[in-house]
């Protein structure tokens, strides 16, 4: 199968590079020192299994989904029109469009832009640019996708590619536990500069992630979402599965880049504000990553 990734980051150079690995044919869409590299010498793709070289394509322009079956969007949340916008005129009428991004929202936005389904995946990895062509896996990978005409299909796609994949009928619940945890470890992991293992042994930290998980879940129920789990321990469990990893967050402000943090704390802030429901951790914590942000 052709596979197109929109944004060749951490997690979309993780999961193209997973699928190449299994023998599909696969196009990265990212920036030029980031193609330059994978055309020049492949992906390397070091992680916790395994550490090579992966060869595929690469281009900067979104005219690399053409032709493609399935397109992975792995754009930031603060690029999911303008990735919309430039793929549109290339996509296949029968391409697969499958979100893989931070936040709950992002396959809605993409579907308002393209005027066709998007498939949301709630995507559970820890991985990290570690320069041009050179992802790291610090661990997990697995997927969460909701039913649909293609669940099946894609499902059988990752795992035969080592991905593992659950289908939920609660894909927006497990969207919002997602965005918990996202909520819970980002911001501090960004505000510290710290990976969640040495994090979480800050005092007071467990309680003030005890407190946003709080403010999430309330304002979860508010929008008729019932998030699944004990929603408590899974927040415990980053820890303990990605001692080593520093949030998205925390990468994107050690590199003077514009975070996610709107589409995380922020948005939980917003739909907050919406229904009358007070978020004061999840306020704070936006506004100081936001303040951290301006410095750059």
């Amino acid at each position: 199968m052709k596979i197109a990734v929109m944004g060749a980051g951490a997690v979309g150079c993780y999961y193209g590079g997973m699928l190449a690995r299994a023998g599909h044919e696969v196009v990265l869409i990212g920036r030029a020192q980031h193609v330059e590299a994978v055309r020049r010498d492949g992906l390397l793709m070091d992680t916790k299994s395994f550490k090579e070289h992966v060869a595929m394509l690469a281009s900067t322009d979104a005219s690399g989904v053409r032709g493609a079956r399935l397109v992975l969007c792995c754009v930031k949340s603060t690029d999911t029109e303008g990735a919309a916008a430039e793929m549109a005129p290339h996509l296949e009428p029968d391409a697969i469009v499958l979100s893989l991004q931070n936040g709950v929202d992002n396959a809605e936005r993409l579907q308002a832009q393209l005027g066709r389904e998007v498939a949301p995946a709630v995507v559970y990895v820890a991985t990290e640019m570690a320069g041009s062509g050179h992802v790291k896996h610090h661990g997990r990978g697995e997927l969460v996708i909701g039913p649909s005409a293609a669940s099946d299909e894609l499902a059988g796609l990752f795992v035969a590619a080592g991905v593992p994949v659950q289908i939920s009928d609660n894909v927006a619940g497990a969207l919002w536990a997602k965005l918990i945890l996202n909520c819970a470890y980002n911001a501090l992991s960004a505000i510290s500069q710290l990976p969640y293992g040495r994090l979480v042994q800050g005092e007071g930290v467990e309680e003030v992630m005890r407190d946003v998980m709080q403010e999430c879940l309330v304002v979860a129920q508010g929008v008729g979402v019932t998030v699944p789990g004990d929603m408590w321990e899974a927040v415990q469990r980053i820890a303990r599965t990605m001692p080593a990893q520093f949030s998205s967050t925390a990468q994107d402000l050690a590199r003077h880049k514009r975070s996610e943090i709107d589409h995380l704390n922020g948005y939980v802030l917003r739909k907050g504000e919406a229904l009358g429901i007070a978020t004061p951790v999840n306020r704070t914590l936006h506004t100081l990553v936001k303040l951290l942000e301006s410095r750059s």
